[in-house]
């Protein structure tokens, strides 16, 4: 990951040096600032969960030691299983601070939940190593890992010969482990959606469930079997080693009072320390309400609502670890560090360019940190022609102003460092509004969640069957969920879950006859279908030989004035949203008639697109469709 402001934190750790343990008045722009130059290994709590993430996202621009401690998306005693990359993102925070590294950022909610007892460190393997297959399946498999066919999501084995696919739950792509005996011969890093290679790499799985059936917690719940039979079904399951959806919200009832704020053995840095004890307390009066109110639900023999065991516990800080930084003085003694002002009105690009300029003349190094390449060329070009001599570079020179293309939500002029930061708010005078864009998921159509019982598929191969419904099986060990379709006479059809792409909902607008499993009815209908298509086929190309003779409208090239009010967009795009505006603007510039359709999800970027197409043509006073 690009780091741009890396080459500074070493001047700026000279600079300055901060003495802990103590309390120190930190304004929240230069909350990640103050970290960088603090170092870890060190745990930094905040009162929410946003401003966790903002500043997780604001550290990437000075270390690359920064990282998120994410809280649980779900509720205290919710049957529900939070997101496999949150737990694994955890237990990634977990092992950085267990060894002496990183900067985890957390918010108060994710620092004072309780913590499994389960091993939180990563299954780790190359190319060369001597390792049964055997022996890393079992491994990833007491890890979380779900063993399937095919790995489509994070948290997933897939087993073939001497193959196994691992989508690690922190990992953006699967990786392929190729086995020689008990020899890992090579290690392929490949494509979700089409299965293609794309590197090499290693093996990295962190534990894909936080909360696991090990041995000690198998134990506890055997031991609840006695002592707690009101809910002797659960305690069962989870004696019995068994892994289910919503088993994480059993974690109290079987794991110690520990939090990652507690068993911290580094610096604990606490940021607005009365916000976050306000917010602890509401997190424990939140947790303390739902339990009365579920409490009737539990059965005979559960505990009463204020005898259960909390998910969020209060803070437990030692004072020799902790450095309290408050966003305001308290007092004349409070000791701060300055916070200076750019002094000018975000969004006026003359007083910007005037405050960049008194900032520089004071002997201020001035960073712009704008969203995007896009924005920061257009900043740059905006600010020279304002008289700011600003380098437009992705790579930061000690002494020049530099406008780089990774955003900052908060910025700062710090007159103690000689360093300004400044982002979308302080220039443009709007909150930062990146979004980031996530690894390619396969596509699998919406249509399957409205199938009903009796309604009819297609099958690729067997032809038109009735669908009956969902039935789980356990074959060779694994259970899965598969879809039953029925078809001609008593033939049974079942498609694993993860094989969705092989069967279409049927969209022919009739009772149609069912196909039967083996016939050759079905292959005479693709045939005939076959041949129709030929004939429409001919219709189309000959269309297209008259549009081709069609004289179209020639736009001219993009203007000044189109490309800022481009760059005036608050998001960033994605690859996609790229390509499809190049191609669409080729279109336009080019002299032959149209013949483009844009389409895609709800909310990513048709509607621009189509603004961008239709400026273009009003600038020459020309219509578009």
């Amino acid at each position: 990951m690009s780091v741009p402001l890396a080459a500074l934190l070493t001047s700026l750790r000279d600079q300055a040096s901060i003495d802990i343990p103590g309390r120190l008045v930190v304004a929240p722009g230069r909350r990640a600032e103050f970290l960088a130059r603090l170092g870890g290994p060190v745990l930094a709590v905040v009162p929410g969960e946003r401003e966790a993430e903002e500043l997780a996202d604001d550290l990437a621009l000075f270390t690359d030691e920064g990282m998120l401690l994410p809280a649980w998306e779900t509720l205290p005693f919710e049957h529900v299983s939070p997101a496999v990359s949150t737990m694994a993102d955890r237990a990634m925070a977990r092992h950085a601070l267990a060894g002496g590294a990183g900067i985890v950022v957390g918010s108060v909610r994710a620092a004072t939940q309780r913590v499994s007892p389960s091993t939180f460190a990563p299954i780790v393997a190359k190319a060369g190593d001597t390792i049964g297959l055997d022996q890393i399946v079992d491994a990833l498999a007491a890890a979380g890992y779900h063993r399937t066919d095919r790995v489509e999501a994070r948290g997933e084995i897939a087993v073939r010969g001497g193959i196994v696919d691992v989508f690690p739950a922190q990992g953006f792509n699967p990786v392929r482990l190729d086995f020689w005996g008990d020899v890992i011969d090579e290690i392929t890093v490949f494509s979700v959606t089409d299965q293609r290679s794309i590197g090499t790499g290693d093996l990295v799985a962190f534990p894909a469930r936080e909360f696991r059936p090990d041995p000690e917690i198998r134990g506890k719940a055997a031991a609840m079997l006695r002592t707690d039979p009101w809910a002797s079904s659960t305690w069962d399951r989870i004696a019995d080693g068994i892994s289910f959806a919503g088993i994480e919200s059993w974690l109290p009832w079987l794991a110690e009072p520990v939090s990652v704020l507690s068993e911290a053995t580094c610096t604990v840095v606490l940021f607005d320390p009365v916000r976050s004890h306000g917010r602890s307390e509401e997190l424990v009066t939140e947790e303390g309400e739902l339990a009365a109110a579920l409490a009737p639900t539990w059965g005979p023999g559960a505990p009463d609502a204020g005898d259960h065991p909390a998910l969020y516990l209060p803070p437990d800080l030692d004072d020799n670890m902790l450095f309290e930084a408050p966003p305001l003085s308290s007092g004349p003694r409070d000791e701060s560090l300055p916070m200076g002002t750019l002094d000018a009105a975000p969004g006026d690009a003359e007083a910007v360019a005037i405050g960049i300029t008194r900032l520089i003349r004071n002997g201020i190094h001035v960073i712009v940190a704008m969203d995007g390449t896009h924005a920061a060329d257009r900043v740059a070009r905006v600010l020279g022609e304002a008289g700011v001599d600003l380098i437009r570079s992705d790579e930061v020179e000690p002494g020049k102003a530099t406008v780089i293309s990774m955003g900052i939500h908060r910025g700062f002029v710090a007159p103690d460092l000689g360093l300004a930061v400044l982002g979308e708010q302080e220039i443009a005078g709007r909150r930062r509004a990146h979004r980031r864009v996530g690894p390619r998921r396969a596509a699998v159509s919406a249509a399957y969640g409205d199938l009903k019982p009796s309604d009819f598929v297609v099958h690729h191969r067997h032809g038109i069957g009735r669908f009956e419904g969902l039935e789980t099986r356990t074959l060779v060990g694994i259970e899965r969920d598969y879809l039953v379709v029925a078809y001609s006479g008593q033939d049974r059809l079942y498609v694993p879950t993860d094989q969705l792409s092989a069967i279409r909902p049927y969209t022919g607008g009739e009772s149609p006859r069912l196909s039967r499993m083996g016939g050759a009815d079905w292959e005479r209908t693709r045939s005939r279908v076959r041949q129709e298509v030929a004939v429409i086929a001919e219709e189309v190309v000959s269309l297209h030989r008259k549009r081709a003779l069609v004289e179209g409208i020639a736009y001219a090239p993009d203007t000044p004035w189109q490309r800022e009010m481009e760059a005036g967009f608050p998001f960033e795009e994605t690859p996609d949203q790229l390509t499809a505006i190049a191609d669409v603007k080729a279109d336009m510039e080019s002299g032959e008639a149209m013949d483009r359709l844009v389409f895609g999800d709800v909310g990513f970027g048709k509607t621009e697109i189509a603004v961008r197409a239709t400026f273009k043509a009003v600038q020459e006073g020309k219509q578009v469709a």
